[in-house]
């Protein structure tokens, strides 16, 4: 098993069946919307207990978030083949896996890219970056995958 810190350069982020290509970074973000309840305390309570709202989950989302730099000869999911992706308008394959230390990923599902942008400065690096959101419940959402040991 891996010791001290995680290193994000292990952390990879595939779209369909390529790792995205060139990338500098990549998010992801784990989000519930809740409901708040608001009752009346029961009558043996402190008047002060309800004060205290209690709260339930109503729906979990997933975002994903990348950027990384444009090379004329990618190899893996470059900014080509994700301009692809999002002109088809359809769901794509997306998983979450650590390198080299398990063939299982952690986060896997279905998609859809909700932006896509490209930065090209005057003497500097052209960049992109895209945002995803899940469609519909994850195939694989698995804690027991993150750092584990390889099989």
């Amino acid at each position: 098993m891996a010791t001290g810190y995680c290193n994000g350069s292990d952390m990879l982020l595939y779209v369909g069946e390529k790792a995205i290509g060139h990338s500098t970074t990549h998010t992801s973000t784990l989000t519930s919307e809740t409901k708040e309840h608001n009752v009346k305390p029961a009558a043996t309570a402190a008047k002060t207990a309800g004060l205290w709202k209690g709260k339930s989950v109503t729906a979990l989302s997933i975002a994903i978030s990348a950027e990384g730099l444009i090379t004329y000869d990618e190899t893996e999911a470059g900014y080509k083949e994700l301009f692809a992706a999002w002109k088809e308008a359809k769901s794509i394959s997306v998983k979450c896996m650590e390198r080299d230390t398990s063939a299982t990923p952690y986060l896997e599902g279905n998609f859809v890219i909700t932006s896509l942008e490209r930065v090209d400065p005057a003497q500097d690096d052209s960049t992109y970056s895209i945002s995803l959101e899940n469609d519909g419940e994850p195939t694989t959402l698995d804690e027991t995958a993150i750092h584990k040991t390889t099989v």
